[in-house]
């Protein structure tokens, strides 16, 4: 039998080229990018802008996917504060319609990557699938409204809330983690909020979980991809120091509520049991530590 066809949106980015490498193993992938390469050059790979259509349909209808994994958008909330909003509904909504749409059309699954901020973070944490939606910024509104697009088109989709993703980026990729790691190493003081709680996860461990849906039967489904732990960012960086041996004294405790970040969302924890039934239950942060310190 010949392996799957997939199709992967993102493919420069952070978890993008995590997923490059693990879909690689196994499918046949067409990895797209937009401004940055990242380790697409490995892969067959092509350059796409969202904004793009035209491009978009053509890409998609030449390459025939069996399974589409939807991994582009304007990614955070800061950079589509900074942005039009037009330009990031029709990136992050537009773009997803049309690929919906497509997938419809070639009978191909749509796997969709959304977020945890789509939540409402006043709900105490351990949220299900069906716990109240609320989101509070423009970023986590127009993927909540990704969603929303896809389950009014077809059913053959499968919609991960993914938690905050911990792991060094690749090429010119960069995230929190990575930051804190790189001070610590030097010695230098980090403040990290003890109020905001999340269930981190580690980047591969969410490509390969992806990797696994890909093939699998299910359909018309929301599943929260996260860790196994409520924490904070206080608690990750204790973790971080027990596992990389740097100095604990380093880390500063910090609030968000007396913060001057624009939103703040103070808990949106994942119950992850939907995923653990499907054996995929990811790795603690603290044995993914030692997997991404020790390497």
């Amino acid at each position: 039998m010949s392996p799957l066809k997939v199709l992967i949106t993102g493919g420069g980015g952070l978890l993008g080229q995590y997923l490059n490498i693990e879909l690689s193993k196994k499918f046949d992938i067409l990895t797209l990018y937009n401004k940055n390469k990242g380790n697409t050059s490995d892969y067959p790979s092509a350059k796409i802008d969202l904004l793009n259509i035209d491009s978009l349909f053509k890409i998609i209808r030449q390459f025939k996917p069996d399974v589409v994994i939807h991994n582009a958008a304007i990614s955070n909330a800061a950079k589509a504060d900074l942005m039009p909003n037009e330009i990031v509904e029709r990136i992050n909504v537009k773009a997803t319609e049309v690929i919906a749409e497509e997938c419809s059309h070639l009978k191909c699954k749509l796997i969709y990557t959304s977020t945890d901020l789509v939540y409402d973070g006043n709900s105490g944490g351990n949220l299900t699938e069906q716990s109240p939606l609320n989101p509070v910024s423009f970023y986590a509104k127009t993927k909540l409204q990704g969603e929303a697009a896809i389950k009014s088109i077809f059913n053959n989709y499968l919609i991960l809330r993914l938690a905050l993703l911990l792991g060094f980026g690749l090429n010119h990729s960069r995230n929190h983690f990575q930051e804190v790691v790189e001070k610590l190493k030097k010695n230098q003081s980090v403040k990290l909020f003890t109020d905001q709680f999340r269930s981190p996860n580690e980047l591969t461990a969410a490509a390969k979980i992806i990797s696994v849906l890909s093939e699998s039967e299910i359909e018309n489904e929301a599943l929260n991809l996260g860790g196994p732990e409520r924490l904070s960012r206080f608690d990750v960086g204790t973790l971080i120091c027990k596992v990389g041996q740097f100095d604990e004294k380093l880390l500063i405790p910090d609030l968000m509520m007396d913060s001057d970040l624009k939103y703040k969302v103070k808990d949106v924890s994942l119950n992850i049991a939907k995923l653990a039934k499907l054996n995929l239950r990811p790795p603690s942060v603290e044995k993914s530590l030692m997997k991404i310190l020790r390497n």
